[in-house]
């Protein structure tokens, strides 16, 4: 639409609206009046309703989201106000003469329109307020999206392209005579080394969580563990203790670890020392001579049954010994 099209449909709307503003201040006054307004105050009251209403209208065109959702409201409100309002001006004859008079035969009816009617001036004081307010703070480039900035790797420079033979234009002073050949002049090419170093992708930064998290000094003696440490002997007593019923199978350094409640190095020096305990009576028992019978000399001679003597016992235990 042109310039001159908008500005006669601005015309014609602020003609409809003064007409029906027009229409709707009779009612109105006569409302105002019936429920005890002076005559000034009858004057001005439906420029507290329908004034409102267009002040609605034009903080909802201004405003947006939320505000925009309370702007519509209010005016949604006090429309329905006016034309209730009007309604019952439509049906009451004895408030055309102006005058208090009763708003409906009902009771319950006529005290609920006159606290319709009543309400409206301090609800437009409020309501009004707000409205303004929230043009005044409003803030236009919270709306907008945060340009997205992007993260250019390469270099600004392009590539160099393919050399492009040119003629050359010079011409001898006898050409006339002897035309000369034209050289081919070749275009100057960037060298691979001049060329700008290409900046390298940076790499996306990890998250706060993942970094590491820094010292914050020594631990004070209150909070450190006041279990003393104990010794080579101590933890080796300790081990004994708990392995005694152990096989050879399970006596491992882990289950050490866990069951002395010490390292794992210490672990693996108590099982290696445990082992070797275990093994030492097992190596003296090999180590140690089988004992053999004698035969004796009597039995020996009738064909009968070695006997072991008592002094040849005692020899060979010597012997060993």
């Amino acid at each position: 639409m042109s310039r001159a099209g908008k500005g006669w449909l601005i015309t014609g709307l602020l003609a409809v609206a003064a007409m029906a503003f027009r229409v709707s201040w009779n009612a109105l006054k006569d409302i105002a009046a019936a429920i005890g307004a002076d005559p000034t105050a009858a004057t001005v009251y439906p420029l507290v309703v329908d004034g409102l209403m267009a002040l609605a209208l034009v903080v909802a065109l201004a405003l947006t989201g939320a505000d925009r959702r309370f702007a519509l409201r209010v005016l949604a409100g006090y429309t329905a106000a006016s034309l209730v309002l009007n309604y019952v001006h439509g049906m009451v004859p004895t408030l055309h003469g102006g005058g208090r008079a009763r708003l409906a035969g009902w009771a319950p009816a006529h005290w609920a329109l006159v606290l319709l009617a009543s309400s409206l001036p301090v609800g437009s004081i409020y309501f009004g307020s707000d409205l303004v307010a929230k043009v005044l703070h409003a803030n236009p480039k919270a709306d907008k999206a945060p340009d997205i900035m992007t993260n250019r790797s390469g270099p600004d420079q392009h590539e160099p392209g393919n050399a492009e033979q040119t003629e050359s234009v010079w011409q001898s002073p006898d050409s006339t005579s002897t035309p000369v050949p034209t050289m081919p002049v070749v275009a100057p090419t960037v060298a691979p080394a001049e060329q700008a170093p290409a900046e390298p992708a940076r790499k996306p930064t990890a998250p706060a969580a993942a970094r590491p998290r820094r010292a914050t000094g020594a631990v004070p003696k209150s909070a450190r563990t006041t279990r003393p440490k104990r010794t080579a002997d101590e933890l080796l007593a300790e081990a004994r203790s708990a392995t005694a019923e152990w096989s050879a199978a399970e006596l491992t350094a882990d289950r050490i670890r866990e069951a002395v409640r010490t390292s794992a190095a210490n672990a693996r020096t108590l099982r290696d020392t445990l082992t070797a305990e275990r093994a030492a009576p097992a190596a003296a028992e090999a180590e140690r001579p089988s004992l053999h019978a004698v035969p004796d000399s009597a039995h020996a001679a009738t064909g009968g049954p070695a006997v072991e003597t008592t002094e040849t016992t005692n020899f060979v235990e010597e012997q060993a010994s």
